[in-house]
């Protein structure tokens, strides 16, 4: 992914609402499912790192793109911003490989 797509990326998630979030247990299995049911349909998501989480941001961005195959667009204070295109029925993904 080059930089054109994550800016174009960043702007498409600038109005979105966190769909996840991650409290004091930190990132687990369950959420990590939990992430892949909800990037399935939308292909573009945003995951809060609540204040009581011990973990630091970028270890969790990490994690996360370790046990789900997301690809991290940003981190902008404790929110990250997850993509993964959906071969089946993609919406944002043609936007994304137009863009060179």
């Amino acid at each position: 992914m080059n930089s054109r797509q994550r800016e174009f990326l960043r702007k498409a998630a600038h109005d979105l609402e966190p769909m996840v979030r991650l409290g004091k247990d930190g990132f687990t299995d369950n959420q990590a499912q939990s992430i892949l049911e909800v990037i399935e349909s939308r292909e573009l998501i945003k995951v809060k790192i609540l204040q009581n989480s011990k973990e630091e941001k970028a270890e969790v961005a990490k994690k996360i793109e370790e046990k789900t195959g997301c690809e991290v667009v940003g981190i902008i204070g404790k929110t990250i911003i997850l993509y993964k295109p959906n071969t089946e029925k993609p919406k944002i993904s043609l936007e994304v490989d137009a863009i060179k």
